[in-house]
């Protein structure tokens, strides 16, 4: 791990920073012998740099791994080595200069079918994004009318039933079957039910004292009657002689 830190330590300090000073110098002071000399290794340098990245998943379990790597660098850079330029000279320059036209082809090649590329999938997805925005507005709209059509028939069929409502009167609506009696009406009811059953039971009890009273009345004057016939009897038979 501490190897890990120190080799990008130096690799970004020592490998990109510094060189990038002096060839901003090389390019202020038009040195053409300096601004070949980091040109050369800036093309070493990318070369590393894509070599390091598959070296790095399959090599960094190799011993002194990182510390090749720092030494390196440091052999690249070295006034006294020139590890760069010989790099160069000995085996980049002679590789291109002999591929040149290939690499070229391949290039132009490349950079034609990437445009056509771009452009075929450029209108494939506007394509996809036309059609996405289509069945999408489809759907909203068909949303919107099926909720403005259920909102209709729900008002036509509540303003039907407010108008049949007022168009019939209370008594109307009492004798619509399945329709219940209001509570106003059924407590009148009651109220009369209530009033004939008591104007009954009075004149009941009327009719009954009536009778009581015939009843008690009656026994006196019988009684009278008897003793008024004994007294008759006592008077004749008291006129009679013995």
């Amino acid at each position: 791990m501490v190897s890990w830190i120190i080799s990008r330590l130096v690799v970004l300090i020592f490998g990109t920073l510094y060189p990038a000073y002096y060839s901003y110098k090389a390019v202020k002071s038009k040195d053409i012998k300096e601004y070949v000399k980091w040109m050369m290794y800036w093309i070493i340098f990318a070369l590393f740099m894509s070599v390091e990245t598959f070296t790095d998943i399959f090599l960094c379990w190799f011993p002194f791994y990182y510390e090749l790597k720092i030494a390196f660098v440091a052999w690249l850079l070295s006034p006294y080595t020139k590890g760069s330029s010989l790099l160069y000279r000995k085996f980049v320059h002679p590789t291109l200069s002999s591929k040149e036209k290939e690499i070229d082809e391949c290039l132009i090649q490349a950079k034609d079918r990437s445009y056509d590329a771009l452009v075929h999938f450029g209108k494939r997805g506007l394509n996809v994004a036309a059609s996405a925005a289509v069945t999408a507005a489809a759907k909203v709209s068909q949303r919107l009318y099926m909720f403005y059509f259920t909102d209709h028939r729900k008002g036509q069929g509540q303003g039907a039933l407010s108008e049949r409502l007022r168009s019939f009167s209370m008594q109307d609506l009492s004798t619509i079957r399945g329709d219940t009696p209001s509570p106003v009406t059924v407590r009148a009811a009651s109220s009369k039910n209530v009033k004939s059953k008591l104007s009954r039971s009075a004149t009941q009890t009327s009719e009954a004292s009536g009778e009581v009273e015939q009843k008690i009345t009656q026994p006196p004057s019988k009684a009278m009657s008897v003793k008024r016939q004994e007294e008759t009897r006592t008077r004749v038979s008291s006129k009679k002689p013995q």
